[in-house]
């Protein structure tokens, strides 16, 4: 059985959430083997983001390397392939930088690599069943991976429930196997977003919307039940390209991460983009006219419905139970 690694996020010595995803999807592989996480970067943040998850990692291997104080794949890339055993399994969370730094390591490695992995089943010999989606969500693949000569496997964010861990981690430093990590790209900048007429990262309830509320005039449903429940509004990155929302409304990898409590979402697919925005593994309720919609995959209550038909009526009845007039 090859050795399971999960490749862990963070920022200013703060721990992504998706090192709980990979927990609980290194434990859908193999119960009985606790992943041993591998983070990289530089000095005081890195000291501070290994000691975060000692109770979750047993085993911490830590990268210390000044030209790794920023984000850069093809550092990285350079650093993993010195440090990782032959035929390891490595999970990481499928984001921009997943995206950009998995399918490079995976030719690195001589591994296979699946993407945006949003469920994972037992291992039959060297084997392991994986699942994913194709064609914006409509069509799930099963997919049987040879893990012989180990694999490189992103996890869809929010996929896979948080597993709870007894772990008493140990720091091992990696650094001096790494050597000199040279690049062709160079950190300049990180842009940070303007705020906008509302923080959605706030507030504990959202009541987002997709392009199935079809018109801006229909946001107004979505206005009024926010309102009822005490929530806030967001929305889908097309509801901010046809220009119905602003920005700062947008969840999602090219918008805001949230983390509420209970995530309402109306007329929205749930394509990976989206749900990498939701962390903290809220109450989500889908309400979706698409019975096959991605987003179904991943909520606790979901409700085949037209959302123009559908929100009028909750407003109603949360109206009535709360003893609001209309």
């Amino acid at each position: 059985m090859p050795r399971i690694f999960a490749y862990i996020q963070h920022r200013s010595g703060v721990v992504d959430e998706s090192a709980l995803d990979l927990l609980a999807a290194a434990t859908k592989i193999d119960a009985n083997m606790l992943p041993t996480a591998i983070l990289t970067g530089f000095g005081a943040d890195l000291d501070t983001a290994c000691s975060s998850i000692k109770s979750l990692y047993s085993e911490i291997w830590k990268v210390d390397n000044e030209v790794l104080n920023h984000p850069n794949a093809e550092l990285v890339r350079q650093a993993l392939v010195a440090i990782l055993p032959r035929a390891s399994i490595l999970l990481l969370p499928h984001d921009h930088f997943g995206i950009d730094f998995s399918p490079g390591l995976s030719v690195k490695l001589n591994a296979p690599f699946v993407p945006d992995v949003l469920a994972i089943g037992p291992i039959e010999g060297e084997s392991l069943s994986l699942v994913r989606q194709e064609y914006g969500g409509q069509v799930s693949v099963h997919i049987r991976c040879d893990i012989s000569m180990g694999a490189v496997i992103s996890i869809r964010p929010g996929a896979f429930k948080d597993e709870t861990s007894t772990a008493t981690g140990v720091v091992v430093d990696k650094s001096f196997e790494v050597g000199t990590l040279k690049a062709r790209r160079r950190y300049i900048e990180t842009i940070v977003a303007e705020a906008g007429d509302v923080d959605i990262t706030k507030h504990n309830v959202l009541v987002s919307v997709g392009r199935g509320i079809q018109e801006k005039d229909n946001i107004v449903f979505a206005e009024e039940l926010a309102e009822v429940l005490g929530a806030a509004v967001s929305c889908s990155r097309p509801v901010v390209d046809a220009k119905w929302m602003q920005k700062s409304r947008q969840v999602g990898s090219s918008g805001k991460t949230v983390k509420p409590k209970v995530y309402l979402a109306c007329g929205i697919s749930g394509a990976f983009q989206h749900l990498a925005g939701v962390k903290g593994s809220p109450f989500i309720i889908a309400i979706n006219k698409n019975p096959k919609a991605p987003i179904f995959q991943v909520a606790d209550v979901g409700i085949v419905d037209d959302i123009l038909e559908f929100l009028p009526e909750l407003i109603r009845k949360v109206r009535e139970s709360r003893g609001i007039a209309a």
